[in-house]
């Protein structure tokens, strides 16, 4: 049986490393992006389907998105256009970026469960837009959000490994964010890679804690 990583892909085979998936232990983590257990699903066998009609695609289970969530989301196809080296999409994605951003009511009950949830939630927002992406033949928006999906399950589980494990889990450790897609790793040193956009090890910035 094998297992895939839903955040960077990566292919656990249990006949390769000889240890059934479900005996490794809960703390075991992906060895490329560090995703919990929990963020693995069994490989299934990919077939091809027929195409949907575009407004069934497009419109099927969408809803309006916050403020802040419009902000996120152009943050990211911004993100993305510069990687296309698009400058001029860039800047109105980023320029939409600032406007929901200020318009972004306050949030006043934060709670680390409450950003648990959120993120869930925007996980599958963003595979939502994908699908009205893919419907349209957008391939640079349906990468877009690729990436913004991936990078969103990798903070929800984090924020869920959190939970469990309180400060514990950031003691000596560092915290390195890709420039690029937004991609968050816990560890001595940014990956040599990054699992999501695989831009180089240099694009990571080190994130200091607060004094």
């Amino acid at each position: 049986m094998r297992y895939v990583c839903r955040i960077c892909g990566h292919v656990y085979d249990e006949d390769k490393e000889k240890v059934p998936f479900d005996q490794l232990p809960d703390t075991w983590k992906c060895p490329l992006c560090g995703a919990s257990k929990q963020d693995f699903q069994p490989e299934t066998e990919k077939k091809s389907a027929a195409p949907k009609p575009a407004a069934a695609t497009a419109d099927a289970g969408m809803k309006a998105l916050s403020a802040g969530q419009l902000s996120a989301l152009c943050s990211n196809l911004a993100r993305g256009c510069e990687k296309q080296y698009k400058p001029e999409e860039a800047k109105l994605f980023k320029e939409l970026a600032d406007y929901f951003a200020a318009v972004t009511p306050p949030v006043n009950d934060a709670s680390v469960e409450k950003i648990a949830d959120l993120l869930h939630d925007d996980a599958d927002n963003y595979a939502q837009v994908r699908e009205s992406a893919d419907s349209n033949g957008d391939r640079g928006a349906a990468r877009v959000c690729v990436w913004g999906e991936k990078v969103t399950r990798m903070l929800s589980s984090l924020v869920t490994r959190y939970l469990k494990e309180g400060e514990a889990m950031l003691a000596g450790a560092n915290v390195w964010v890709c420039t690029v897609c937004g991609f968050v790793y816990v560890g001595d040193k940014a990956p040599e890679l990054c699992p999501v956009c695989k831009v180089p090890e240099w694009k990571f910035e080190k994130i200091e804690g607060r004094a």
